[in-house]
């Protein structure tokens, strides 16, 4: 969950293969239509057309899998990186980009050739030493250095600590911590290695597969992630860490990278995991990837993140405080960010205007979780019904203020209209449908669209073949009519009317906007 908006040999042999087992699979969304056959070699798009944000990703061609090689300097605090990309062109190319903000780009590789390079805007522009074919596959290696300090909230992926750093690139900051095709529409595999100075840890998503004891006292960690993953899910942390591990449901190994000083204090939130997992896999089915577990990076400033918690894949970043208050405090936020293992992680967004998918769903099993347990919410409601009837009044005046609950602007990204709004569309979908119908499409969705991304439009097709009925046009009314349509089995329930044009508007940030439900 987000809440800002913005106007080498072992390495090496797990990346090859990494690629091996991804290059033949349909797990992948493609981000474009490839060109016609023959046609001539040009620059590639520097756009995938995302609704939300125009300028994010860059087309002509996919990325397959990633290899980032991090080394960080505790003296300097700065990061020596490579960025190693294998990607498959989808049509003829002269140049093609990377999204780029924020690096300082040494050198530029295609397929071990030196190519010409330039820094503009956003963009990597890539011209290789020669033009690249249709269909074909291509490395592309880029050396960088970067200082996580060097550009300020809210426009960093970085988290800057006292002892290193963590990253946040939702949804469109990855491209300031490595060059990529920063878009979830281009999932791709990747391997990580870490190296840090003696005294220090480097973590990554996934399971740890290397540990290389190296000159100086320095240790380098290499991970690999098993699935395949949205850049905006990258997450790569230094610091003085411990790595406590423990099993949840089915023998699923459990991870939690904590200040190695505030371990015993963060135990009573860490342990809460495996019944939380146990709880969502009886809804959802088996937990999605090869490990989960929480990430309290070590910092509580208020300007580190401004955000609440964040799903990236297989490590939930936290602000240690957060989690040190009591179960009912924390444990329905816990299920939320959970909760986007399946929904965001397992199965991203294949535009940020799809983004309620991710959030309504986290909202709607993290109340149901909280109601199950008798925890008041915020509003001190303690049944999803009554949340919903409260949501529903707001209806009209949230579709003016936010537009539809699917067609976000950049700068209403994360409203409460993705999160609660999100959750009033589901609620009005099981009650239409029952609850075992419901239940059957959550299912059917997530096993048809995993380790991809979807739109909106997939999830109504689903809808509608489990359910047996077309749902098309009751869930485009839901999400995207401008007045809020009747809730199913509950006649009695009205909307508030919109505040005339003499009331105070509401003030937008560009930052903070704590809207789950679940907090």
């Amino acid at each position: 969950m987000r809440y800002r908006t913005r106007v080498t040999a072992p390495a090496a042999a797990l990346f090859g293969t990494a690629v091996a087992l991804t290059v033949g699979g349909a797990a992948h969304a493609a981000p474009g239509e490839p060109d016609a056959p023959g046609a001539p070699a040009a620059p590639g798009a520097e756009t995938l057309g995302d609704p939300v944000y125009p300028g994010l990703g860059n087309d002509g061609y996919r990325v397959h899998a990633y290899h980032l090689d991090f080394a960080y300097d505790a003296t300097t605090r700065l990061v020596d990186a490579t960025a190693t990309l294998k990607l498959r062109t989808t049509q003829a190319l002269t140049r093609f980009s990377l999204d780029c903000l924020g690096l300082d780009i040494r050198t530029v590789q295609v397929d071990g050739r030196d190519a010409v390079f330039e820094q503009v805007g956003e963009k990597l522009r890539i011209t290789p030493a020669r033009p690249l074919p249709k269909g074909a596959g291509g490395t592309v290696c880029v050396a960088y250095s970067a200082d996580p300090r060097r550009i300020a909230q809210p426009l960093t992926g970085w988290v800057v600590t006292p002892d290193g750093f963590a990253v946040a690139g939702q949804p469109n900051l990855a491209h300031t911590v490595f060059p990529c095709n920063d878009h979830p529409s281009d999932k791709a595999d990747f391997t990580f290695r870490v190296t840090v100075p003696a005294g220090l840890k480097g973590v990554a998503n996934g399971s740890l597969v290397c540990t290389e004891n190296l000159a100086g006292g320095r240790t380098a960690y290499t991970f690999r992630s098993r699935s395949p993953m949205a850049t905006e899910l990258v997450q790569i942390t230094v610091g003085d860490y411990v790595v406590k591990e423990r099993q949840g449901p089915h023998g699923l190994p459990l991870r939690d990278v904590v200040p190695t000083a505030r371990a015993q204090a963060l135990e009573p939130a860490l342990a809460l995991t495996p019944g939380l997992v146990a709880w969502l896999e009886a809804r959802l089915g088996a937990y999605p990837f090869e490990t989960y577990g929480l990430l309290p990076c070590n910092s509580d400033d208020p300007a580190a993140f401004d955000f609440t918690g964040l799903e990236t894949q297989t490590l939930t970043l936290y602000k240690p405080n957060y989690l040190l208050q009591e179960e009912s405090k924390i444990g329905s936020h816990m299920m939320h960010e959970l909760v986007h293992s399946y929904f965001g992680n397992l199965v991203s967004p294949a535009t940020w205007a799809d983004l309620w998918l991710n959030e309504g769903h986290a909202d709607f099993y993290g109340l149901l979780y909280r109601y199950e347990r008798g925890w008041p919410d915020s509003l001190g409601l303690t049944t999803l019904e009554a949340r919903m009837k409260a949501t529903y009044a707001l209806g009209d005046q949230w579709r003016r203020d936010s537009g539809p609950v699917a067609a976000p602007n950049a700068a209403d990204l994360f409203d409460n209209q993705r999160y609660v709004g999100g959750v009033l569309v589901l609620y009005a979908l099981r009650e239409l449908v029952g609850e075992d119908v419901f239940h059957a499409i959550e299912r059917a969705f997530l096993d048809r669209y995993r380790n991809s991304s979807a739109t909106t439009q997939d999830y109504i097709a689903v809808a509608s073949e489990i359910s047996g009925q077309d749902l098309s046009g009751f869930l485009r009314d839901w999400l995207y009519g401008t007045v809020t349509p009747r809730m199913p089995n509950h006649p009695d329930w009205t909307v508030t009317p919109v505040a005339t044009s003499f009331a105070v508007p509401r003030q937008r940030t560009a930052g903070h906007h704590d809207n789950s439900a679940t907090l």
